[in-house]
């Protein structure tokens, strides 16, 4: 597969991996998660804190069945401006890349991606995991495998509310995937800074959880490892006022039938609706929030020597 690189990046290439630390960032906030302009200002300034934190930021996606590792800016425009976007995860990156159509990555194709570019950290909003009522339809996301298969440390603010996370920390944990709290001993919860779920391990240092990663390589342990990063306080939903609206959601969606795929979009639609846009408020906020984390450790990592 021919990977094609940002000129920003492009630039730091070296025959063993990058003079400077990158950030790996998705790409299905740009084109499923808000619409343009506001899409396009995001991701730029998404960006811009990872490049003020002292990394390069890696916007993933694919345009035209090309593979991009870093958006010249552009690109990025033009992609933030997209219409027929597809949304790709491991089943079927390789098949949208084949029609030589446009894909916004998911955080399991991000990391594939990112992987096979030789980018160690990845930053997004939340992961997905099992949706509530899994027990019945089997709905469990491609995320948390890809946890357990591919190297990369990922940062987020938990996995999505919208999901049955007590079971998504049970799937993680048989995976073997290592999931670590920063600052915190309890799991943030997406929109919410904490949640009723103690935290497996808790770090309060970019550097510790870089040499977590060293270590792991060191002891040929396959997968990554999730940083659960929890959203500033003061940009926060509490679990007790987004709860209920979450529930109301479910329903509707139940009563109209909508399954699969569509689930999440659906779900987070409504809620944006019941919260007046705060959700969505919250949701920049935490992203910007784990971009900042996620440089710092991409620095401890870049003066780490590998295994």
């Amino acid at each position: 597969m021919i990977l094609n690189f940002s000129a920003e990046i492009e630039q730091h290439r070296t025959k063993i991996g990058f003079d400077r630390p990158i950030v790996a960032l998705e790409s299905t906030i740009i084109t499923h998660g808000m619409p343009y302009p506001q899409n396009l200002k995001v991701a730029r300034d998404v960006e811009d804190v990872v490049r003020n934190a002292g990394a390069i930021p890696a916007t993933i996606a694919v345009l035209n069945g090309c593979l991009y590792i870093g958006l010249d800016p552009d690109l990025l425009t033009d992609f933030a401006q997209s219409i027929d976007v597809a949304k790709v995860s491991r089943a079927d990156m390789a098949f949208v890349i084949a029609q030589g159509r446009t894909g916004a990555t998911t955080v399991a194709a991000t990391m594939i991606a990112a992987s096979a570019a030789g980018i160690e950290v990845f930053a997004t909003g939340g992961i997905g995991g099992v949706h509530r009522g899994a027990e019945l339809n089997f709905d469990v996301s491609a995320d948390l495998r890809e946890l357990a298969l591919t190297p990369i440390t990922v940062v987020a603010a938990g996995a999505k509310a919208i999901l049955d996370i007590p079971k998504t920390m049970e799937v993680l944990e048989t995976y073997g995937v290592p999931v670590i709290a920063y600052g915190q001993d309890v799991m943030p919860a997406f929109w919410s800074t904490t949640s009723d779920i103690a935290a497996p391990l808790r770090s309060n240092s970019a550097l510790e959880i870089a040499m977590a990663l060293r270590y792991r390589q060191a002891l040929g342990l396959s997968g990554g490892q999730l940083i659960a990063n929890p959203v500033p306080a003061d940009a926060q939903i509490p679990a007790k006022e987004i709860e209920p609206i979450i529930l109301n959601a479910l329903n509707e969606a139940k009563v109209s039938g909508i399954s699969g795929k569509a689930v999440t979009p659906f779900l987070l639609k409504r809620i944006f609706e019941l919260t007046k846009g705060k959700s969505l408020t919250t949701n920049i906020s935490l992203i910007k929030n784990n971009a900042q984390l996620a440089a710092e450790i991409a620095i401890e990592c870049h003066k780490l020597p590998k295994h």
